[in-house]
């Protein structure tokens, strides 16, 4: 994997960059789609391509190792292949399912051990066995294993936390290094920063990851309850620190403006559930605000979705019309506001990228959170 870095924002900290993998150029910043069961909920591959368009898409290593199985994706020859994307992938390691299973695991230095959400069959994941999982399903980026911390938590419990997670990234790397490509393409190992939301411990743990010198780096346990203003602080601590020529993902976010304020601070890539969660009960998101489709207020609006056309349902139907949907509890509905979400934060980056190069990224990124901020 190979990053260029184009272009840097004069009056924020902006960047737009392009990172280079097997499976083609992925255009920084840039939004991922998450496809946690090789698939992104109710999209097919062809609408995925052709309507939201997105470089890279992002699967989730603990329920795809639990279901299909590594076996199966194997012998399918790797997820690319199972699922029909030609495009990147990034599997996240798993820690954060583990973290969210807090009731059905139990964290020792060795590893988790966990119950399954579907049996109650338990499982153990460790550094080394999560490397070798991501190997299998085949992933472009595969992220390191390591534990998000709760929000709030405790100093000394965070402390405890980040320096495992330090000592399991070695271990993450060890392996990784021992191990070789699947499927006939490169693999890279990205780490994750933890620290919670305390200043020292985010330079703390800055540090050490940006010392391993991995071809990019994750900042991991935000977006988990904490104030958007602590997120960005921390954001801020951790991008002072780490290398300028390597990408850098912020995990796990978030809304159309937590990207937007995130990109000013130097971030390159994000995922988050919340455009195909939130499409699904009925909120899409514009550049004008939000607005939730199951109110009745839209009952005679015969207005497109969205006059702005990000992808071709905000013209092909009316706002009266979706509303009808989920009125009815039509599955259309779902996969229309989906549709219409992603392809929303796929031009968003795309615009902040187009206004970085252009050297008017802060002016505009000003406008669009203001405009954005509004429930319509």
């Amino acid at each position: 994997m190979k990053f260029d870095l184009l272009q840097t924002d004069a009056n924020s900290q902006a960047r737009a960059g392009v990172v280079h993998t097997d499976h083609g150029a992925i255009e920084t910043p840039i939004f991922m789609p998450v496809g946690t069961v090789a698939t992104v909920k109710g999209v097919h591959q062809r609408e995925l391509k052709e309507d939201v368009n997105p470089d890279i898409i992002l699967a989730n290593t603990y329920h795809l190792y639990l279901r299909p199985g590594t076996e199966v994706l194997e012998k399918a020859g790797g997820l690319h292949q199972f699922m029909n994307w030609d495009r990147p992938i990034l599997t996240d390691s798993g820690g954060f399912q583990v973290y969210s299973l807090s009731a059905n695991r139990k964290i020792k230095e060795e590893g988790v051990k966990f119950k399954s959400h579907i049996d109650g069959s338990y499982h153990t994941f460790t550094p080394e066995r999560a490397m070798d999982i991501q190997r299998t399903i085949g992933a472009d980026i595969i992220m390191a294993f390591d534990e998000c911390t709760p929000y709030p938590c405790e100093f000394n419990y965070a402390r405890r936390s980040m320096h495992m997670t330090h000592r399991w990234l070695k271990r993450c790397i060890e392996r990784f290094d021992n191990t070789p490509d699947k499927y006939g393409f490169t693999q890279t190992l990205f780490p994750i920063i933890q620290g919670s939301t305390y200043t020292d411990l985010r330079k703390q743990s800055a540090e050490f990851i940006a010392s391993c010198e991995l071809d990019g780096n994750a900042i991991g346990g935000l977006s988990v309850g904490e104030p958007a203003e602590e997120m960005y602080a921390m954001t801020d601590v951790v991008t002072a620190i780490l290398p300028k020529d390597k990408p850098r993902y912020l995990m796990g976010v978030g809304t159309p403006i937590n990207l937007l304020e995130n990109v000013a601070l130097g971030i390159d890539m994000f995922d988050c559930v919340m455009p195909t969660r939130n499409g699904r009960n009925g909120m899409i998101f514009t550049a004008h605000g939000t607005i939730n489709m199951k109110n009745k207020k839209w009952e005679m609006d015969f207005s497109p979705l969205d006059d702005a056309n990000y992808a071709w349902v905000d013209t092909e139907y009316s706002k009266a019309y979706v509303r009808h949907l989920f009125t009815v509890n039509e599955m259309l509905g779902r996969q229309i506001c989906t549709i219409h979400n992603l392809a929303f934060y796929l031009w968003l980056m795309r615009e902040a990228r187009k206004h970085i190069i252009a050297g008017d990224f802060r002016t505009w990124k000003d406008k669009m959170v203001k405009q954005m901020d509004n429930r319509l």
